[in-house]
């Protein structure tokens, strides 16, 4: 209840109680407030109390006063301009075709369908994450069993996680970041189901049907799919070994005035590609020139240096968003994902989080901050990361013995190959054999022949694959003369 004191009068703490709420989103825009009589029963206080607060109120822009109806949430300037620009957006759409929709769009579901159907035993050089038994740890378990006994597991369980993702969390992430010299107080945090959730998050915040993105190409096969279902103009941008092709860049800000560019900075997917500091500092300038934001996929940030160049870390977080996760490297099952984000940007994307999800797992995030606050996390991804460089090393021996070249330099989980022959093709008849694999074709924004395959170095160490590989690649030659 409202108490007179000698520093706050009655009509001060109730404007500044709504005012909180207001500002904390637990008045939505656009939301009545009570009457004044209703208000001043419900307060304990007088009609000229409740009118006096609620014309502070309105002085601060917080409310506004509508003739006959009452008291409403004002609609913020930021909502103001989203609610025209999607009455434009909505109007343009109808004289607009989907994006290039005379190409056949590349369907990455297929891909995850074979990933998920467990069709085989065998290692399957298509599949994007490390083989079960390579992710095998007892401090998992242990982590878990500290907030499944006792009281914990009730408390975690009968009541929703923190909006943005559990503090202890994203207080450890912010620490994490740090290390990559990325400056992302807890504050500027939001958990996530996984790294595709938030990329999910950024899209349906910052864009609508018909913008224009940039997107690396060759690419993530599911991030085209994914923004192509959403409605969005994908502009496909070259990757090269420095990263990507500058001048094709500048031509589409030129002539489509593009929202957003997503990018692989370190340890590229599929080519394995890593930005250099000179390429970084031009993107960047060319996201303030032309007023576009930057996604930054650091997917693979443990299997990399923390002195790789990220663009997060150079620009401070002004124009750019981070995104990770933790399903490549310790339990994918788990689903534990985030963003950091400017801080102008942080509460919308938490709307579009709230909206999607609610809240995320707490009982898992609690878990995995205790793995990452106990080194755990660390020395599982040194493990790792010496584990990989020998299956590398074999596996790049293996695909060069049975006929293959290198597209790209060999680095991090994945290898870029050169088969000579139509993988798209390969694939299918690969598939007969039990294995799964990711032809070149997935990492294109429109399907289109390619000789090219994606290949995982965990599950290609094995000379049995590259024997029918071989065998099936022959025979595809001589058919075809």
């Amino acid at each position: 209840m409202l108490m007179k004191t000698a520093s706050q009068s009655l009509t001060e703490q109730l404007a500044n109680r709504f005012a909180e709420r207001i500002k904390s989103r637990l008045l939505a825009s656009g939301a009545r407030l009570p009457s004044v009589r209703q208000c001043a029963a419900q307060q304990g206080v007088s009609a000229s109390t409740v009118v006096a607060a609620y014309d502070q109120l309105v002085a601060q822009g917080l409310v506004e006063a509508r003739k006959n109806r009452g008291f409403y949430v004002r609609e913020s300037a930021t909502a103001q301009q989203n609610r025209a620009q999607a009455a434009i957006t909505s109007v343009a759409n109808k004289s607009l075709s989907a994006f290039e929709s005379q190409h056949n769009p590349v369907n990455a579901t297929a891909l995850i369908r074979g990933m998920f159907s467990g069709h085989s035993s065998k290692p399957q050089p298509g599949m994007g994450v490390f083989p079960p038994d390579w992710l095998e740890t007892t401090f998992l378990s242990a982590a878990v069993r500290r907030y499944t006994s006792g009281p914990a597991l009730q408390s975690l369980s009968l009541h929703y996680g923190e909006p943005a993702g559990d503090s202890g969390l994203r207080q450890a992430l912010s620490q994490k970041l740090s290390t990559l010299n990325i400056n992302a107080p807890a504050s500027q945090i939001i958990t996530t189901v996984g790294a595709t959730h938030a990329l999910d998050i950024v899209s349906r915040t910052l864009l609508q049907a018909g913008d224009h993105v940039m997107v690396e190409e060759p690419g993530w096969a599911i991030e085209f799919a994914r923004l192509n279902a959403l409605g969005m103009r994908i502009l496909p941008v070259p990757r090269t070994a420095a990263g990507p092709d500058l001048d094709v860049m500048a031509r589409y800000c030129e002539l489509h005035a593009p929202k957003l560019f997503v990018s692989v900075s370190v340890l590229h997917n599929p080519t394995g590609y890593s930005l250099n500091p000179s390429r970084a500092h031009r993107v960047l300038q060319l996201a303030n020139q032309h007023n576009f934001h930057i996604v930054e996929d650091d997917t693979y940030s443990h299997l990399a240096p923390d002195h790789a160049t990220r663009l997060c870390a150079l620009d401070g977080l002004q124009r750019t968003i981070y995104v990770s996760g933790f399903a490549k490297i310790l339990a994918p099952g788990w689903r534990v994902g985030y963003l950091a984000a400017p801080t102008g940007l942080f509460e919308r994307l938490l709307d579009t989080k709230l909206l999607a999800s609610l809240t995320t797992p707490a009982l898992l995030e609690k878990a995995l901050a205790w793995c990452i606050d106990q080194g755990q996390l660390r020395r599982h991804a040194e493990r790792i990361r010496v584990r990989l460089d020998a299956a590398r090393a074999l596996s790049v021996k293996l695909a060069m013995a049975y006929g293959c070249t290198f597209a790209a330099e060999p680095a991090g989980l994945f290898g870029w190959v050169d088969t000579s022959t139509d993988t798209e093709v390969l694939a299918q008849r690969m598939l007969d054999e039990g294995y799964l694999l990711a032809p070149g074709a997935l990492f294109h924004a429109t399907r289109q022949p390619s000789t090219l395959m994606r290949i995982n170095f965990a599950t290609t160490q094995h000379a049995a694959f590259w024997r029918v590989f071989a065998r099936l690649t022959q025979a595809s030659h001589q058919v075809g003369r």
